[in-house]
């Protein structure tokens, strides 16, 4: 069975992991028998966004492991406990938070840094050549975590994200919300999910052919 190690940063499209997009990767790893662990880093969101109003609810402090576990159901664990040598491949989820939280590419762009301890186990993944899923916003994070690499991403249309990804050197890829793209190389995958204007089944349809094409990537 293969295993995969899914990176959450709270719950909710705003402030946190995108939530139809964190279960369809979970049903897609599901419906393809795989195992899967969550991992959340156990520390305040970078803010709390009412998702009736779009407005910052003032004052209010999040945790992105505890409401994750929302998501998770409960059956999630601190990043600091994963272990890259148990997995076989990482998927990240997207959601506006992942470009806020786990990394500050909402706010400055292709200048954004990536929380240290993510950018640690991504780089573990890569050299021991295991794939990694990015969903949504979330190859940005890529973006900004193998600067050298010139990795081939999509975030769907041409857009100012995706001006920002090639900034660092990489090359965006258009894509239609209900497709993948992997760059075989570097064992990415990456699908744009919410950063199109797209019905829902072609979102969970560009997430199963990711997750089917990260599982591929699995020697």
């Amino acid at each position: 069975m293969k295993k995969i190690a899914v990176i959450l940063c709270g719950s909710g499209f705003k402030d946190g992991s995108e939530i139809r997009e964190s279960v369809a990767v979970l049903l897609a790893l599901s419906r393809h028998g795989a195992s899967v662990q969550c991992f959340a880093p156990d520390k305040a969101q970078a803010d709390v966004i009412n998702a009736l109003t779009g407005e910052p609810m003032v004052g209010e402090t999040r945790n992105m492991l505890v409401e994750a576990g929302r998501i998770a159901r409960g059956a999630i664990s601190p990043l600091s406990q994963l272990q890259v040598s148990q997995f076989d491949a990482v998927i990240i989820p997207g959601g506006f938070g992942v470009a806020k939280n786990l990394c500050t590419f909402g706010t400055e762009g292709s200048k954004g840094k990536v929380l240290p301890e993510l950018k640690t186990i991504l780089e573990k993944f890569y050299s021991e050549k295991k794939p990694i899923g990015a969903v949504c916003i979330a190859p940005a994070v890529l973006a900004l975590t193998f600067t050298e690499k010139q990795l081939e991403l999509t975030v769907g249309p041409k857009s100012e994200a995706s001006d920002e990804i090639e900034k660092l050197g990489h090359k965006h890829r258009v894509t239609h919300p209900s497709q993948c793209y992997v760059d075989t190389k570097n064992k990415i995958v990456s699908t744009a999910a919410y950063m199109c204007e797209a019905p829902l089944h072609e979102i969970f349809e560009g997430i199963e052919r990711l997750t089917e094409e990260v599982l591929a990537l699995i020697p």
